[in-house]
C-alpha cells in the first residue's frame, strides 16, 4: 500500500467504522475540516541582529501572522519553540522580551498552544514561562479538534532525562525521557482518530537538530497506524520529508531575515481524507502532501 493510500487509509477506516463522531458535513470551505496557525523560532529579545536573526523584528512579524490567522479563521494556533531568545540578561529582562511577544501571540482569537524550545529554557524554567502566557508547565500533552488529535511532544530534556532549565544543557543533548515515551504509547494507542504531532527538536534524521532518540520515537508513531504528520522547527528552513508513510515538515523560523519580508508561517489544512495542505507564508514553502 503506498503512503498516499495508507494515509487515506487509516483517515476512512476510522471514519466509516464510526470511530470518527464529528459529522463530514461539518467541512467548511473547500471541504477543509481543520484549519491551524503555526509559528516557529520568533527568537524574540531586545539585541541587535546576529547572522541573519533579527531578534528585534519579532513581535512584529507575530503581529503580522495572528491578523492573518484571526482573518482566516483557524481553529488553533500554536508556536513550535523558540518562542524567545537569551541576551545574557536575568530572570526579569528574559520575562520581558516573554511579556512582549505574548501580548501580539495572544490577539489570536482562536485557542493558542505552545512547544518548549531549547532557547525558552535557557534563562527560564518551566514555572517562569508559564506564569506569562498560556502554556502548559507539563511540555507534553494532547488534545482532539474535530476529526484529528493532536499530540505535542517535548524534547527539552537531557540524555539523563533532566528536563532543561538555566543553561543545564547543551542544545545538541535533545531527547524525549521514558516517561513520555510510556505517555506517548498509551496517548496513541487511546485515541481512534488520525493524529498530527508538534514537536520543537526534529523527529526525522537532521543531526545535531534531531531528538537523540527520534528512531525510537518514529517507532512509536509509526506503529500506532494513527500519525499522518509531524510538525517541527529547530532548524530553521523549510525541509520535508517522508519516513514509512508519515510527513516530517520542518516549518521556516519567523526569525531569520529584517523586516516583514523576511517572516515565515504557516497554516495547516486537514480533510476528511487525510490530505495535509501546507499554506506558507512569506518565506515559509506550501505543500500538499496526500
Amino acid at each position: 500500500m503506498g503512503s498516499m493510500d495508507r494515509r487515506e487509509f487509516i483517515v476512512k477506516s476510522l471514519i466509516f467504522s464510526g470511530a470518527l463522531s464529528v459529522p463530514l458535513l461539518a467541512a467548511t470551505d473547500d471541504n477543509k475540516l481543520l484549519r491551524i496557525g503555526v509559528v516557529t523560532d520568533c527568537h524574540c529579545a531586545d539585541k541587535k541582529m546576529a547572522g541573519t536573526r533579527e531578534y528585534r523584528d519579532a513581535p512584529m512579524k507575530m503581529k503580522e501572522a495572528i491578523k492573518q490567522f484571526n482573518q482566516d479563521k483557524v481553529d488553533f494556533v500554536i508556536e513550535l519553540g523558540d518562542f524567545i531568545d537569551s541576551a545574557g540578561g536575568s530572570v526579569a529582562t528574559e520575562i520581558s522580551y516573554l511579556k512582549t511577544l505574548e501580548k501580539e501571540y495572544a490577539k489570536s482569537k482562536a485557542p493558542r498552544y505552545y512547544v518548549y524550545g531549547n532557547h525558552c529554557l535557557d534563562t527560564l524554567n518551566r514555572k517562569e514561562f508559564c506564569a506569562h502566557t498560556d502554556a502548559n508547565e507539563n511540555g507534553y500533552y494532547s488534545f482532539d479538534k474535530g476529526l484529528y488529535h493532536i499530540v505535542v511532544l517535548d524534547s527539552c530534556y537531557t540524555s539523563k532525562g533532566v528536563p532543561y532549565s538555566r543553561k543545564n544543557f547543551h542544545w545538541t543533548d535533545a531527547n524525549i525521557p521514558k516517561k513520555e515515551v510510556d505517555w506517548l504509547k498509551a496517548d496513541l494507542a487511546k485515541t481512534t482518530k488520525p493524529t498530527i504531532v508538534f514537536v520543537h527538536q526534529r523527529l526525522d534524521d537532521a543531526g545535531h537538530h534531531s531528538v537523540k532518540n527520534a528512531p525510537e520515537i518514529r517507532k512509536v508513531l509509526e506503529q500506532s497506524k494513527r500519525v499522518i504528520g509531524v510538525f517541527q522547527g529547530h532548524s530553521h528552513i523549510n525541509i520535508h520529508v517522508e519516513v514509512n508513510g508519515i510527513h516530517y515538515t520542518t516549518i521556516h523560523a519567523m526569525i531569520d531575515g529584517k523586516g516583514l519580508k523576511n517572516s515565515a508561517y504557516t497554516e495547516i489544512l486537514l480533510d476528511n481524507k487525510g490530505t495535509m495542505t501546507i499554506q506558507g507564508f512569506v518565506r515559509q514553502k506550501s505543500y500538499k502532501l496526500t
